[in-house]
């Protein structure tokens, strides 16, 4: 059961029709290229931005590690004066 010569034709109207003529395709295809690369950009912009922050997180732990023993070494001090 193949298309007959009137399903084809009206085929190929239709697809001109919903794509017109001259290049309508390739600037189709040019508009869906670029919207790629902007997601995959934008995707990218992201990822930078939650590197950024876990560095964030882990720079902030590790200054409140640093933080702790000068304080206790403070406490310490304090207690040591105290007595």
């Amino acid at each position: 059961m193949s298309p007959g010569p009137w399903q084809l034709i009206i085929i190929l109207v239709i697809v001109l029709v919903l794509f017109g003529g001259r290049g309508k395709i390739s600037a189709l295809m040019g508009d869906f290229g670029k919207g790629l690369k902007s997601f995959k950009k934008g995707m990218k912009a992201d990822d930078d931005v939650a590197d950024d922050e876990e560095d964030a997180k882990v720079l902030k732990s590790e200054q409140t590690k640093t933080a702790e023993p000068e304080a206790k070494k403070d406490d310490i001090k304090d207690g040591a004066a105290k007595t």
